[in-house]
């Protein structure tokens, strides 16, 4: 196996459930490409940087109420560690420093995107009731989300990112160009992607649209944009009116959503 070139995308995630990360280091194009040595992922416990006898990361929150709260020390020392690790390693120093939390920026492919042209990051995965702000104020650079909602805990947001920007590494996907028609992409203008097809030509009296088979490059083009646009409108108009603000609807693309008036279908 060749030496891992020092630029290659490496993760390194703090986190008291390092065996949840077997998802994206042994399954699937994540996995594969983790075997190839395409990207690199290294687990930091917190409890292996305390020094009590109960390896204790957490404690009850000033000011009373429920659950309890991750301590300083312990992330704190896991992030020295991480970053001593990286400059031996030869990353450079400014690697941000992620915190997965709900109050956090919305994650969105173009993140992903740019995380796959990058060194990596430091992923913080929080758990119980919360991490101690001093520690937040101090070492995250920031705080992203994955929705508006409440997970247990950062792990399986943090998969999520690290799914998505490793896909986009050259070489991981089958072909490359896939990643390119994801919904969200920039070819797409951030809308969503069109509908696919395969055989056979006809499922239970539901043909394939003719266009698709056509051999007509052109058409097949204009057709998928117009069911983007059309997924786009019917699902997310939010992408609509963000790829309008950002001018990268055409003349025909707003001549299409005129059509429109709220009764066309996918696959019509």
């Amino acid at each position: 196996m060749s030496e891992t070139p020092v630029q290659a995308l490496r993760f390194d995630v703090i986190t008291l459930f390092a065996d949840m990360f077997a998802a994206v280091s042994a399954c699937g194009v994540t996995g594969r490409a983790w075997q190839q040595r395409k990207w690199l992922l290294e687990l930091w416990n917190p409890r292996d940087f305390t020094e009590d006898v109960h390896r204790t990361v957490d404690d009850r929150p000033y000011g009373g109420g429920p659950g309890m709260v991750m301590r300083v020390e312990p992330l704190e020392k896991a992030v020295l560690a991480v970053l001593e690790s990286r400059r031996q390693a030869g990353y450079g120093s400014a690697v941000p420093v992620v915190l997965l939390s709900p109050q956090g920026r919305p994650f969105n492919q173009a993140m992903a995107q740019s995380m796959s042209v990058s060194e990596g990051a430091i992923f913080v995965c929080g758990r119980y009731e919360g991490i101690d702000q001093r520690f937040i104020d101090k070492w995250v650079s920031a705080e992203v989300s994955v929705g508006d909602f409440v997970l247990s805990g950062g792990e399986l947001a943090c998969m999520a990112m690290i799914d998505a920007s490793v896909r986009l590494l050259p070489g991981v996907l089958n072909d490359d160009l896939s990643a390119v028609q994801d919904s969200f992409h920039a070819s797409l203008s951030g809308l969503l992607d069109c509908p696919h097809y395969t055989r056979p030509e006809v499922y239970d009296d539901m043909p394939v649209p003719a266009v698709l088979q056509s051999g007509h490059h052109a058409n097949i083009a204009r057709w998928r944009r117009e069911q983007s646009l059309m997924a786009s409108a019917n699902k997310r108009p939010d992408l609509i009116e963000r790829a309008r603000e950002a001018g990268l609807l055409s003349p025909a693309d707003e001549r299409f959503l005129a059509s429109l008036n709220g009764k066309a279908s996918p696959g019509q």
